[in-house]
């Protein structure tokens, strides 16, 4: 079993930053894979990001790639999202998610947060 909670979201101009937080607890947390899904209003949930259980691969969408990061660090049970250059089109729902191996599709991820609010005004 694995518990996640994210934190962090927020109000942004365009052009601007902010960086989600997501712990994820339990016995054999360190050993799944995390990632970021964002969903928003009148939209299915899609992909944001990835990241492995070593912290070492990731993988990004096209639509965030160059512009968001995702890292991790075990010691602290956390997964961050550093979100630059931010555009209205980023406001969603943001969801951190763990799963068994590394994948794309929501049905991959196990554990779900409960979502964190990013809206990007223009």
């Amino acid at each position: 079993q694995v518990t996640v909670v994210e934190s962090g979201g927020g109000l942004v101009h365009a052009g601007g930053s902010l960086r989600l937080s997501c712990t994820a607890s339990g016995r054999t947390a360190k050993t799944h894979a995390m990632g970021w899904f964002r969903q928003a209003p009148g939209k299915e949930r899609e992909f944001v990001c990835e990241i492995g259980a070593g912290g070492i691969m990731t993988f990004y969408a096209d639509s965030v790639k160059g512009r968001f990061t995702i890292s991790r660090d075990n010691a602290k049970d956390t997964v961050y999202l550093q979100m630059n250059s931010l555009k209205p089109e980023d406001t969603a729902i943001y969801y951190c998610a763990a799963s068994r191996v590394m994948g794309v599709d929501t049905i991959e991820y196990e554990y779900w947060g409960q979502g964190t609010q990013v809206t990007v005004s223009s």
